[in-house]
């Protein structure tokens, strides 16, 4: 089939019979963090060596949403609908609240700040889960060159009701893409810490979420191959999309590589989208792509 790659015939069930990928637009460096927006049927992202967000829409194509964007990588949307970011450049977790306002929700760990937060996900509490890996910290061509006040690479979580930031995972050694399972039981956490170091790990774990609030007994999920899991989401069954440097590869929640959505760049991040939350947006490189499945996301809203 081409345009696929299938290892297993339980992804034949995940694609439609007319589904392809699609080129929506390109010109962006380093394209990150996909979110989708139902009311105006559109998708934010980032360009992060440009230092800007961009926006595309089928009416009105690709156009500059913010810029300066403070080195903005990972979004996500929380329970009332605002934006949520990772900021490289700030290092903290902003909030774009309705009046188009950036606050700082979080940007510091015991009174030292963050590495270079990088991807997050909101739990169905509120709550904001996200790692912290040093990307942005090491040069300046994703945020500003620094030494780490931390000293280490955790995945955090946040709630906003009460302020109060608490490591929920300390074993990864550079925290990158997350997702909870469908029903929140499960944590998972990409390490990409191969992106710099040639013996590094380009792999994703799988935690247990105790009382929705800790993540214990960590193991190997799967090992990606080739590039790195980036970033993923996982839809409705428990699949999970996530990036490598050829294309979507899929996975069940039992480990097996089911098939891969091959892509003509390197692959990033995605998200799911479009009226029926079967629409699957996927940053690579300098492009925005995007391919309708026959399966929808679990990420709310």
């Amino acid at each position: 089939m081409a345009g696929f790659e299938i290892f297993d015939d339980r992804f034949r069930a995940l694609l439609q019979p007319d589904s392809r990928l699609e080129r929506l637009c390109t010109g962006a460096v380093w394209s990150e963090g996909p979110v989708y927006f139902a009311e105006g049927d559109y998708v934010l992202w980032s360009d992060i060596p440009n230092n800007r967000m961009l926006r595309w829409s089928a009416g009105e194509g690709m156009s500059v949403f913010r810029q300066p964007a403070n080195f903005t990588n990972g979004h996500y949307r929380d329970l009332q609908g605002r934006l949520v970011s990772c900021e490289h450049g700030g290092r903290r977790i902003s909030r774009t609240e309705p009046d188009g306002t950036v606050v700082t929700l979080v940007d510091n760990y015991q009174g030292k700040r963050l590495n270079s937060p990088n991807d997050l996900v909101v739990k169905s509490d509120g709550t904001i889960w996200f790692s912290d890996p040093p990307y942005g910290i090491l040069s300046n061509r994703e945020g500003y060159q620094a030494e780490s006040e931390l000293g280490a690479n955790y995945v955090f979580r946040y709630d906003p009701q009460t302020d109060a930031l608490t490591i929920v995972v300390d074993d990864v050694v550079e925290p990158n893409g997350l997702a909870f399972s469908p029903d929140e039981s499960l944590l998972y956490v990409a390490d990409t810490s191969a992106a710099f170091d040639p013996h590094g790990n380009h792999h994703i774990r799988v935690y247990e979420v105790v009382d929705g609030k800790t993540a214990t007994n960590g193991r190997l999920f799967v090992e990606v191959n080739p590039g790195l899991a980036d970033g993923f989401r996982v839809d409705q069954h428990g699949h999970i999309f996530t990036s490598s440097a050829d294309s979507i590869q899929v996975y069940h929640p039992d480990s097996q590589l089911l098939g891969k959505i091959l892509v003509p760049e390197k692959v990033s991040n995605c998200t799911f989208g479009g009226p029926d939350k079967n629409r699957l947006f996927i940053t690579a490189s300098t492009s925005l792509y995007a391919i309708t499945l026959n399966t929808q996301g679990a990420q709310k809203p």
